[in-house]
């Protein structure tokens, strides 16, 4: 008979008070529901591992909505439910818990959404991605905090790999080979060698997923805490490729990844930065092939264009001597992302300096004088009045003006050039 291993005290040492109170309180529900309620996934993986997670998923072998909604009243919470998905969210204080109903999965063809019926605990962790994240705690009070562990997941945390469950599981989902290689780097594990094999010979299956799907992962990936790790092991395993052939995983995205984090104003970068600088030596065509194959949003395409174009501003940038009103001129407009991904890509000091003293002082520069001022002072309404503005920015820019007595001056002809 296999050892029985009760993980009770882990979740109580391990996860927040309120949370801990939470699932064993949801567990009695359960039990009272008659219901059968199992923590899985990541939360069962974290407290093995012993690493501190409030990131809380539950299936029960029933009704998730109804054991969700009698939680919400008892913790007085909000309940968000999904009819369609028989999942729903539960929300309080600075906790949420998802809670969906068991359910086994089939693949009508590969890298299409699964097909879903409801099914037991058994065919839920049948349906996961890898053995580590397809354990479960049971939360029923008769055997609260026994670990279900048929995919001997609790072997493979110990030894330190990553194994899909089952030698078809890249070709029914490819997204697995982007999220094992994440795990992989994120958790400082290995893939199993078959699991790799897998992953080597799967790689034609990404082109059954969707660009958006591809893209969910590349962002999962960038939210890292060392998101070039992940990148640089796609590489080496002819993954990073299928987002695009020009793509290069290597010690100068490391490096450039590792500056953008040593000059981030805020804890990490966004993900829009790195996704700039892996883009930053595509030419114009193949990051505009990149935005199409990713589906990015207005926003994120913007982003890659800009960089694009301001790469291509470089040797202008790099002139010694650039008046800061040229240096406005040629960076005004573009997003402050593409100009942050520019000042940390360039290999080009001088260009540097320049993007960096537009984000830092030119582009706050503004005119004492604005439309209404000009127009008091005379000046006609149309193109005239846009002109001067120019003008009177330029000249503040590059120290001819420094007060608005100076530029009422410069306004009536006594300093204009």
């Amino acid at each position: 008979m296999p050892e029985i291993i009760n993980l009770a005290s882990r979740i109580e040492k391990q996860l927040p008070k309120k949370l801990s109170s939470f699932i064993r309180a949801a567990g009695k529900v359960a039990q009272k529901q008659q219901q059968r309620l199992y923590l899985v996934g990541g939360v069962v993986r974290d407290l093995l591992l012993e690493r501190h997670t409030s990131d809380i998923d539950m299936v029960v072998e029933g009704n998730a909505i109804k054991l969700a909604q009698e939680m919400a009243d008892i913790i007085q919470g909000r309940v968000t439910p999904h009819h369609r998905f028989g999942t729903a969210k539960v929300q309080w204080d600075n906790h949420m818990v998802d809670i969906a109903m068991a359910r086994a999965e089939s693949y009508t063809e590969p890298g299409a959404l699964p097909t879903v019926k409801a099914g037991t605990i058994g065919n839920d962790l049948a349906r996961r991605d890898f053995t580590i994240n397809a354990m479960a705690i049971e939360l029923n009070p008769r055997h609260y905090g026994e670990l279900l562990d048929s995919h001997n997941g609790k072997n493979d945390l110990e030894q330190r790999l990553i194994r899909v469950l089952h030698e078809k599981s890249f070709i029914d989902d490819a997204t697995r080979i982007w999220r094992a290689i994440r795990y992989e780097q994120r958790l400082g594990f290995r893939l199993e060698l078959a699991t790799q094999e897998l992953v080597k010979q799967s790689t034609a299956w990404l082109d059954t997923i969707s660009g958006d799907r591809i893209r969910h992962e590349l962002e999962l990936i960038l939210k890292e805490e060392l998101p070039e790790k992940v990148l640089r092991r796609a590489d080496e395993l002819n993954v990073l490729v299928k987002l695009h052939p020009s793509l290069k995983g290597d010690t100068w995205l490391t490096d450039t990844f590792a500056l953008a984090r040593e000059t981030a104003t805020t804890d990490t970068p966004q993900p829009q930065l790195y996704l700039a600088l892996m883009a930053y030596r595509l030419s114009a065509d193949e990051t505009e092939q990149l935005i199409v194959y990713l589906k990015l949003p207005k926003a994120t395409a913007e982003i890659l264009r800009d960089t694009v174009a301001i790469k291509n501003k470089t040797e202008e940038l790099a002139t010694t001597g650039l008046a800061p009103s040229l240096i406005y001129e040629l960076l005004h407009g573009y997003s402050l992302t593409a100009l942050t991904a520019n000042s940390l890509a360039t290999d080009t000091a001088t260009a540097a300096e320049h993007i960096e003293l537009y984000l830092n002082v030119l582009r706050h520069v503004q005119t004492s004088l604005n439309g209404g001022d000009l127009k008091r002072m005379g000046i006609p309404e149309g193109p005239k009045i846009k002109e001067v503005l120019h003008n009177l920015r330029e000249a503040k820019l590059d120290g001819r003006v420094s007060n608005k007595k100076e530029e009422e001056e410069m306004v009536r002809g006594q300093r204009i050039k």
